[in-house]
């Protein structure tokens, strides 16, 4: 067993709640109403940004070229999914900038991103990209379960064929690649930190999904009358 194929092992559950989740069936079917689809894909540009700035944190760690080559071009192919991001659905979804600069980062987002920055900046090399994967692995199995029921006429379908498409797939193939050449010579304390920084990241995925289909924001503090 490879160490990715204990990684999937170890948080198959949580990873087959993240497919049932409403907010994928729904995004399946076309049914996903507008607005949350509008949440979710503004708080997704600001999360590309900050997974840009981990995958770059990571590459400047990297231990060989060929890994700093891998991670700085996944960290301006993620500035670029957020560009198409801007250009495309914001503006078929009637997000202007105005809007865009005044929704502020719902604490799901922070959270993830606040985890992988500070992973990427204090853990080492090894912690950074398991941290890392789940973005990768877990969008493109569920891009590809997705497209497998989509219809024709999905109003998400750009979004599905991004995720289920061959370039995707082709970088999520090298991560994980990277990821198992990374483990082989790592100690049994080191691939620990792996498991558990890939678990953590897992979580945060299901957290983001959730987050977006209810239109959590940060929760309000309630104040005790005297």
């Amino acid at each position: 067993m490879t160490f990715t194929q204990e990684l999937a092992q170890e948080t198959q559950t949580l990873r087959d709640q993240i497919h049932a989740m409403a907010f994928n069936r729904e995004l399946a079917s076309g049914t996903l109403p507008s607005e949350t689809f509008q949440g979710y894909i503004i708080q997704d540009a600001h999360y590309l940004e900050g997974f840009a700035r981990a995958l770059s944190l990571a590459a400047a760690k990297a231990p060989d070229a060929q890994a700093v080559a891998q991670l700085a071009g996944s960290a301006a192919g993620a500035i670029a999914v957020e560009r198409g991001l801007h250009g495309h659905y914001m503006g078929l979804f009637g997000i202007t900038t105005a809007s865009f600069e005044a929704t502020d980062v719902s604490a799901a987002c922070d959270h993830y991103v606040s985890f992988l920055l500070r992973t990427a900046a204090i853990g080492d090399f090894p912690e950074a990209v398991a941290a890392l994967l789940p973005c990768f692995w877990i969008y493109r199995d569920v891009g590809k379960e997705i497209a497998e029921t989509s219809p024709p006429e999905n109003p998400y379908a750009e979004w599905i064929a991004t995720y289920s498409g061959e370039a995707f797939d082709e970088s999520v193939t090298r991560m994980l690649a990277l990821t198992d050449r990374v483990a082989a010579g790592a100690s049994s304390e080191t691939r620990a930190r792996m498991h558990h920084a890939f678990k953590r990241s897992c979580w945060h995925e299901w957290r983001f999904w959730d987050s977006a289909y209810n239109g959590e924001g940060w929760k309000e503090i309630e104040s005790n009358p005297a």
